[in-house]
């Protein structure tokens, strides 16, 4: 899962992001609302948690572009304000879901995941491929019938590897759905985390270079 979270308060921000990736998301962060515009017109997030009351372009403004151009995934809309009439304009803008600060982190989880689970395609509950067995749910991963234990990380790539079936994946588009920005995400790192999984699935090798296109299952 990758959120976005569009927050002025540096402090707030980072502690939202934190508390997050400890739950296994990939989160990137910005602190007003031209760079989540322009964040948003490049990279596909599942959900935005949006602080509404930005200044400069207001959390209202990006709720509005979010609905217009059709960017991001679902959209939790943070505020200071609590009363009936402030939540219901708020999801009149095209807002999701609405929760009033201060809130209760695990309550922010469980609505992140809720959104989450909402923007999510249809997919195969378990993938099949090559003799390889994913299972998103549990996270489980077997070869052969044989265990194979793998990172959060390795999990997501192998994954978009599945999905594909069989097309390459290019570098940036790995990079986007397994990584955020938050952690070195440069294709040395990428390169690094193939040949780990390689290296994990054991032999004959399963994933294949394509020169000029990508990763390929």
């Amino acid at each position: 899962m990758r959120v976005l979270v569009v927050e002025d308060e540096p402090e707030m921000a980072d502690a939202i992001a934190g508390g997050l990736r400890r739950r296994a998301m990939a989160v990137d962060v910005v602190y007003d609302g031209a760079e989540a515009m322009e964040r948003l017109s490049y990279v596909d997030y599942d959900v935005v948690v949006l602080d509404r009351d930005l200044p400069d372009v207001h959390g209202d403004d990006v709720c509005r572009h979010l609905v217009a151009t059709g960017a991001g995934g679902r959209v939790l809309m943070l505020t200071a304000a609590h009363t009936v009439t402030d939540r219901v304009a708020g999801l009149g803008l095209g807002a999701d879901d609405y929760l009033p600060k201060p809130f209760a982190f695990a309550e922010l989880v469980a609505r992140v995941r809720a959104l989450a689970r909402r923007t999510a395609r249809a997919r195969p509950r378990v993938l099949e491929r090559a003799g390889l067995r994913l299972d998103p749910a549990t996270r489980a991963v077997t070869r052969d019938g044989r265990a194979v234990g793998l990172t959060r990380r390795e999990f997501a790539l192998l994954k978009e590897l599945m999905l594909a079936e069989g097309a390459p994946v290019s570098p940036r588009d790995l990079l986007a759905r397994a990584w955020d920005e938050y952690y070195d995400a440069g294709t040395g790192a990428l390169r690094v985390a193939v040949a780990t999984l390689r290296r994990k699935l054991g032999d004959p090798p399963v994933i294949e270079t394509v020169l000029g296109a990508g990763y390929r299952l």
